[in-house]
């Protein structure tokens, strides 16, 4: 283990517990001073899903087991880091508030002068049909994960301007591509991707970097995902195969979140300095993948004219359309946590 990040300061939203708490500990191992940060003290409980009465249900003894293990707060997640031999300081506060999330920023700056590295790991997430959908899981699954975002951003950005360096790093999920049942979680993650990418631009240049990550470790949401699995095992089925495949797929890349430390650590790194508005998904269990943008795959044209609809008809399937595929596809059963 290194100290490629002595004397830096990080921020890391939602740090209490699972991938941001490993984060915020592996930013630390590698020399960073931390600002823990989640809601209140005390986080603690089975679950944050927003249908958590039925996930619940399934979960046996071990599942409470592992859950009660990964419970924890800013507090905790720091005291980790200083008995380890780090500096770190808890800050609890939503940052989904505009104004709280100035507090937390300016807790670094106050602290430790400056702010080199913010993580947004917070997050809250659901699982369900759009149409069952409420305002208040809406609210749940895009305030903390898109404007918890935006607002430490808006915050810490002219600090990193005036430093002339900086480095953003959004979690985000691999959710943002868009998944049934996920349709509130999907859009607070595409959100994220959308406005780091647009941000990336902005700062092109500055020795400020702006990047995306989708990571993968456990969690409590991931256990409880984990337990519907084995509900839809004992079911039985032609499928049954393929679910077992599906979940141990899963389980190698959802291990311990301190795991997922090193990479956020180079992302950090000045040596990482070229890397600016790019997407990333991020395992536990070793495995790390670049997504490739978006990028418009074909065209038509018409200059003499406006299209008519019955001339649409004919040259979108045949000229704009062919050979590609243009409906959505089936649930993968994949967890996005």
């Amino acid at each position: 283990m290194g100290r490629r990040l002595e004397g830096k300061v990080a921020v890391v939203t939602g740090s209490g517990m699972g991938a941001a708490k490993g984060i915020a500990v592996g930013l630390a191992r590698e020399g960073a001073r931390v600002v823990t940060n989640n809601r209140k003290p005390g986080s603690v409980g089975l679950s944050s899903w927003s249908n958590k009465e039925t996930t619940e249900s399934l979960l046996n003894e071990e599942d409470k087991k592992v859950i009660a293990s990964l419970s924890g707060d800013a507090q905790t997640t720091a005291d980790q880091i200083i008995a380890e031999g780090g500096e770190a300081i808890p800050f609890f506060g939503d940052p989904g508030h505009f104004d709280t999330a100035g507090q937390l920023i300016q807790t670094a700056v106050d602290q430790w002068g400056r702010i080199d590295i913010l993580v947004n790991g917070a997050s809250g997430s659901g699982f369900g049909p759009f149409l069952k959908i409420t305002q208040e899981d809406w609210h749940l699954q895009t305030h903390a994960k898109l404007t918890g975002t935006f607002n430490t951003m808006h915050h810490a950005l002219p600090i990193m301007n005036q430093q002339r360096s900086g480095r953003i790093l959004n979690a985000a999920s691999d959710a943002w591509v868009g998944l049934p049942m996920l349709s509130a979680y999907s859009a607070a993650n595409a959100g994220v991707v959308g406005l780091t990418r647009a941000v990336a631009q902005e700062v092109s240049g500055s020795n400020i970097t702006c990047n995306v990550f989708c990571p993968r470790s456990i969690s409590r949401n991931h256990v409880n995902w984990r337990a519907s699995m084995r509900g839809k095992l004992a079911g039985g089925g032609p499928e049954i195969a393929a679910l077992r495949e599906r979940l141990a797929k899963e389980e190698k890349d959802h291990q311990a979140p301190e795991n997922l430390g090193p990479f956020l650590a180079y992302l950090a790194t000045e040596e990482a300095g070229n890397i600016n508005g790019t997407v990333f998904t991020v395992t536990a269990g070793g495995r790390i993948a670049l997504y490739s943008g978006f990028t418009q795959v074909a065209e038509i044209q018409k200059n003499d004219a406006p299209w008519t609809v019955e001339e649409l008809i004919v040259a979108v399937p045949e000229r704009l359309l062919a050979g590609r595929e243009t409906t959505a596809g089936s649930a993968s059963g994949a967890s996005p946590l």
